[in-house]
């Protein structure tokens, strides 16, 4: 279902722009899917095989890049369908990756922190002749963090008998990490959200589903620039307050409760009636599929920023459209992590590192170029900015599939 949505975004834009044949065919199954077994030693003495995932979707402009998640819903149809956002996130910013994505079917909240590293020791091990520095580099995803990444790191390092901190990206900074990539995702969501302020005001009041890294993260860029937090939810459920969160008080509560709906004097909702809520932005940063045609219709918010991998269908994108809502989406408003990683990566190739300050000022320009880039799209074709994403995303790949002269 998850692939089948991302195949009909390409179906939608595809008419605004005349593709080669062979770049069509090779955007509808992905380049490499592997699915294998991970036997891991539980702390009781037992043995538990979890199923693990990797895709590589298209490599025409570089190798495959994209995050590895843990989740009880992961499958290979998610996969392939985060692997092919991956291609076109790496196409609309502008960096010289393909798509790829992995995952492990898991609830890691039930694993110990030592099954949890022979789980990831065990995934890079099955996945090792398919990752590579130059070939396929992993990075943090749902459920997954620079520790996750440091494991993973050292296991592929010691299967190839050398130190090889570009195999991965988002590391701990002591790995070989980057300044700026463990909040990357919002800092260039924010910067969207900033330019697209500029072009019409949305207003201030905004909505945050989902209070993860970036989600938690966007909270804390848009309370700094003064738009009012009102509500967010995480996994747990969802709080409201009118006069807007402290940022620091509800990160406090957060760090101590684990859930936001235990701030004080606030209203309780679940994570589904926060997308109705009447605001002027919704932020979406949780999961795929939350905006459907079921809810579209109810959606109050005059912006949505998708923080989160397809989290509105393509049935929501139609409706949505028709009211006038302005998305910025997903392929362009959570690339700012991937661009990241792709600083980390080639400072990893150099072995010489950046400041904090630079990596978000060339964070700040890939993001506001692109963002322009998109929206010139969206003006002069009279087209949503999802659709105008990918007439540009397809643009790039095409070129480089028609360059190469595939077979």
């Amino acid at each position: 279902m998850v692939f089948e949505n991302a195949q009909k975004q390409l179906e939608k834009a595809k008419k605004h722009i005349e593709l080669a044949q062979e770049t069509e065919e090779t955007l509808k199954n992905p380049k490499e899917a592997f699915i294998f077994s991970i036997p891991v030693r539980m702390d009781d003495g037992s043995l538990k095989v979890f199923m693990g995932h990797r895709v590589r979707f298209n490599d025409a402009r570089g190798p495959t890049k994209g995050g590895i998640r843990y989740h009880p819903r992961v499958n290979i149809d998610e996969v392939k369908a985060l692997a092919f956002w991956m291609a076109i996130k790496c196409a609309v910013i502008n960096i010289p990756y393909g798509g790829g994505k992995g995952g492990i079917t898991v609830d890691p909240r039930q694993l110990s922190k030592t099954e949890l590293e022979r789980l990831s020791r065990g995934w890079m091990r099955a996945a090792c002749r398919i990752v590579g520095p130059d070939r396929d580099i992993p990075a943090p995803d749902v459920y997954t963090n620079a520790q996750v990444m440091a494991w993973m790191m050292d296991e592929y390092s010691v299967l190839a008998g050398k130190y090889s901190p570009a195999v991965i990206t988002g590391k701990p900074l002591s790995l070989g990490g980057s300044l700026g990539r463990s909040y990357a995702t919002a800092q260039g969501g924010y910067y969207c959200t900033r330019e697209a302020a500029k072009k019409n005001e949305y207003g201030k009041t905004v909505a945050i589903q989902g209070f993860g890294n970036a989600g938690s993260h966007m909270a804390r860029l848009l309370s700094a620039d003064g738009y009012k937090v009102i509500a967010v939810s995480d996994s747990k459920g969802g709080a409201y307050l009118e006069e807007g969160f402290d940022f620091d008080k509800l990160m406090e509560v957060k760090g101590r409760e684990k859930r936001v709906d235990a701030f004080p004097g606030v209203k309780k909702l679940d994570h589904k009636e926060i997308l109705e809520l009447d605001c002027d932005i919704l932020v979406l940063a949780a999961l795929e599929n939350q905006v459907t045609e079921e809810n579209a219709e109810r959606i109050k918010a005059k912006m949505i920023v998708e923080l989160a991998n397809g989290p509105t269908t393509p049935e929501a994108d139609d409706i949505l459209h028709k009211k006038g809502v302005f998305i910025i989406p997903d392929i362009l408003a959570n690339a700012g992590g991937v661009c990241v990683s792709y600083f980390e990566w080639v400072q990893n190739k150099y072995g010489f590192y950046w400041k904090e300050d630079e990596v978000n000022a060339r964070l700040e320009e890939k993001m506001v170029k692109e963002f322009e880039t998109t929206f010139s799209i969206h003006r002069e074709k009279e087209i949503d900015m999802r659709t105008a994403a990918y007439v540009l995303a397809l643009g790039r790949i095409d070129e480089a599939t028609k360059d190469k002269a595939l077979y």
